[in-house]
């Protein structure tokens, strides 16, 4: 029997089991998925006590993603690049660290529209925290023109862009300029949690938008946030939060069981999962 599990705080509301418990149904895994809700001020009780389980697999959401690398006997070089990791296995007894953050964003972004990084687009990412980390590296591996990152402070997005190894054409702007400046986008991704049932606000106002634009939610409650729902108003295509949880989630579970789930046959299933919460 697989013991998973989750860790974050928030996260009585996760549909993280479900998800999982629906990929064991597909791939004949027998198993379970177990929500551990830490306290921040808990946490480093809680991380030894949960080394000393026997959990084979977990997955690290906010606001744990960094926190928890220190406790890790070994992390994959795309998740130290990163410096945040959403996934952990257990390898006899040690945990090594892994994200599947940005993987599961472009895989699902590809699958959707699959002109979307082609070579001269440029993208824009709002926001500068975990998830953004792993999707503006993901996307630099792709054959964008440039990928720029907007935030309310400049700062945090330029930590982001120096840090990355391998140089691709960016830029940081505060959220202003951001607004100013999205006509001129390809593709607009937004990865902070603004927007967040029940919160109707939007991290940036949008003003034009290009013709032909994908603007992405990472936000997956509702599916169809206020900022997707504006950028609609502008003609713009959309792509939806719950798309890339769903294929993060798949390359979690490939890590954790070495089998190759797939995503597209549950989007609907899950889609209804969501209306109905």
């Amino acid at each position: 029997m697989l013991k998973l599990g989750l860790i974050g705080y928030p996260i009585q509301h996760s549909l993280s089991p479900w998800i999982h418990e629906q990929l064991m149904a597909q791939q004949n895994v027998k198993g379970s998925y177990e929500l551990f809700e830490i306290q921040p001020e808990n946490f480093n009780q809680k991380i030894k006590s949960l080394k000393n389980s026997r959990l084979d697999g977990f997955n690290v959401t906010v606001p744990y993603k960094e926190k928890i690398i220190p406790y890790l006997d070994e992390i994959d070089e795309s998740a130290r690049a990163l410096g945040a990791v959403n996934t952990v296995k257990r390898k006899e007894d040690q945990w090594i660290g892994y994200n599947t953050d940005g993987l599961g964003f472009v895989d699902s972004l590809i699958h959707r529209y699959p002109e979307s990084t082609k070579y001269g687009n440029k993208a824009l990412i709002l926001g500068s925290g975990g998830a953004a980390r792993g999707i503006y590296h993901a996307l630099a591996d792709t054959s964008l023109q440039r990928v720029d990152l907007a935030n309310r402070t400049i700062e945090r997005a330029e930590e982001i862009i120096q840090d990355r190894p391998v140089t691709i054409q960016s830029n940081a702007l505060d959220l202003h300029q951001a607004s100013e400046r999205m006509v001129d986008y390809d593709l607009i991704i937004q990865t902070t949690t603004v927007g967040m049932s029940p919160d109707t606000n939007v991290v940036v106002p949008i003003k034009d938008l290009k013709e032909g634009a994908v603007v992405c939610d990472i936000v997956y409650r509702p599916i169809e946030t206020e900022f997707l729902k504006t950028a609609q108003k502008h003609g713009a295509s959309l792509h939806f939060g719950h798309e890339m949880l769903l294929q993060q989630a798949v390359y979690a579970f490939k890590i954790w069981t070495q089998t190759k789930p797939e995503a597209e046959p549950l989007l609907s299933k899950f889609e209804e999962k969501l209306k109905g919460v």
